[in-house]
C-alpha cells in the first residue's frame, strides 16, 4: 500500500476465509429491512439487500467476519432509537450505507431509525476496524507470479510489455470554513476545495497502491515526488523484478503508465509530447492512453460505488477523511476480490475529474526518454536488430 498522510501504518492483519460471519443469520436481512423508514422504504426494491447496499449478501458476510473480532471486543452501546442493542450486522449495515450512499448523517438516521451521533460512531468505528483488517486486499504484488501476471493483461490490452500499473489521481471535493486562512492550501487550480487521492491500478482495476491526504492545490508531479512510491522505486525497491531484452539487445525494465502529469521517469512512463510528432510516437501515445484507462475506470468506479468521496464532503476532518478514502479502496478491492457479481453489473466509466484540465509535467529524465523511443520502435514493428 502507499502513503496516507497524518496518520501512521498499522500492522498487517492475518487474512481470513471468507466464510459467513458467525452473526449472521438467514432471516437477519427481513427483520432489519423490515424496521427500514423515511423515503428510503419508499425507494424501488427495497425488499432487496443488494439495493440497499449495492454488494452481494455474500461480500456483505465475508466483510462482517473481518470486522468481527474487534468489533465485538470494543464493548459498545449502542442502540436504535427503540433502545435495542444493534448487533454486528447492524453496526456493518449503517456504515456500509453511510459509506456506499454519501447520505448525511440525519437521512441515515432517519432511514435505521437511531440518532445522527450512532451512525458517526458506527461508522467510524468500522473505519478503523476495515483499515487495519483489511489491509491485505490493498497491497503491491507480492510474487514474480502475481507480477507477470498483471503484466502480460497489460500487454494484451495494446501490446505494452513489461508494464505493471497504471497511475492517476482525482480529487476529493472538500467544504471547509473560509475563515482560516490556512484553508487556503486545499484550493486547487479549479477553484474547488479538495484532497488528493494517487492510486496504481492493474488491469482488472484493483487498486495496488495509494496515496491520499495531500491538499488538491498540489500537482500530480508532486503528490508522487511525496509518496512512498516513489521513494521505494528511485531506491531500487519497487519494479525492480525481471526486465525484458528488446531486439536491439537493449532493456527494458519494469514500469508503470501515467498521462502527461507525471514526470517521464525510467519507472513511468508517458505520452510523446509537443508538435509535429512522428506517426511511430502518435502511435505509442494512443497505446499509452487505452491502457492507462484502467487507472480511470477505476477511481471512476469507486466514486460511483462509494458515493461518500464522489460529492461535496461538508466540513471533513482533514485527518479523518484519507482514512476513510483508504477504507473505500480497501472496499472496492474486496468487492472484485469476492468476485461480486453486482459489482460486475455496474457501468463501465472513466469519468472521475470531470470538471479539471489535463496536467502537464515539465520533467523528463534522460534515460527514460531513450527506453520510451525504444519502447515505441519496438511496438512499431521497426526496431533495427
Amino acid at each position: 500500500m502507499g502513503s496516507i498522510r497524518g496518520i501512521k501504518k498499522r500492522k498487517k492483519a492475518d487474512n481470513k476465509d471468507g466464510q459467513d460471519a458467525s452473526a449472521t443469520s438467514f432471516d437477519w436481512w427481513h427483520h432489519f429491512s423490515l424496521r427500514i423508514s423515511g423515503p428510503l422504504a419508499r425507494s424501488k426494491n427495497i425488499e432487496k439487500f443488494e439495493s440497499v447496499f449495492k454488494i452481494s449478501r455474500k461480500t456483505f458476510n465475508y466483510i462482517c467476519s473481518l470486522v468481527e473480532e474487534d468489533m465485538v471486543a470494543r464493548a459498545s452501546n449502542f442502540v436504535d432509537l427503540n433502545g435495542n442493542r444493534l448487533s454486528l450486522n447492524d453496526q456493518v449495515a449503517v456504515a456500509l450505507r453511510r459509506l456506499s450512499s454519501g447520505e448525511s448523517l440525519s437521512t441515515i438516521g432517519d432511514s435505521f431509525r437511531m440518532n445522527q451521533s450512532t451512525v458517526s460512531q458506527v461508522t467510524w468505528k468500522f473505519v478503523e476496524t476495515m483499515e487495519e483488517r483489511g489491509l491485505h486486499h490493498l497491497s503491491w504484488p507480492s510474487t514474480e507470479m502475481e507480477m507477470e501476471e498483471i503484466k502480460s493483461k497489460f500487454e494484451n490490452i495494446r501490446g505494452l510489455s513489461n508494464c505493471c500499473g497504471a497511475i492517476d489521481s482525482t480529487h476529493i471535493m472538500m467544504t471547509l470554513p473560509s475563515v482560516d486562512a490556512l484553508n487556503s492550501v486545499w484550493i486547487d487550480r479549479e477553484k474547488n476545495c479538495s484532497m488528493v487521492l494517487q492510486a496504481v491500478v492493474d488491469p482488472d482495476l484493483r487498486f495496488h497502491d495509494i496515496v491520499t491526504g495531500w491538499p488538491g492545490s498540489m500537482s500530480d508531479e508532486q503528490v508522487l515526488r511525496s509518496s512512498s512510491l516513489f521513494k521505494l522505486a528511485e531506491e531500487g525497491k519497487r519494479l525492480n523484478g525481471g526486465k525484458k531484452t528488446l531486439p536491439d539487445g537493449s532493456v527494458l525494465r519494469e514500469y508503470i503508465i501515467g498521462d502527461t502529469g507525471f514526470p517521464l521517469l525510467p519507472w513511468l512512463l508517458t505520452p510523446f509530447e509537443g508538435k509535429g510528432l512522428s506517426d511511430i510516437q502518435v502511435e505509442f501515445n494512443k497505446r499509452i492512453v487505452e491502457t492507462q484507462m484502467v487507472a480511470k475506470k477505476a477511481l471512476a468506479r469507486l466514486k460511483d460505488m462509494w458515493k461518500i468521496i464522489q460529492g461535496v464532503m461538508w466540513k471533513p476532518d482533514k485527518h479523518k477523511l484519507p482514512r476513510i478514502v483508504l477504507v473505500c479502496c480497501i472496499l472496492h478491492n474486496i468487492v472484485m476480490d469476492m468476485e461480486d457479481e453486482v459489482h460486475n453489473d455496474m457501468l463501465s466509466c472513466h469519468q472521475h475529474d470531470s470538471r479539471y484540465q489535463d496536467q502537464t509535467s515539465e520533467f523528463a529524465d534522460n534515460t527514460a526518454n531513450i527506453m520510451r523511443e525504444k519502447l515505441s520502435l519496438y511496438l512499431s514493428g521497426k526496431m533495427p536488430t
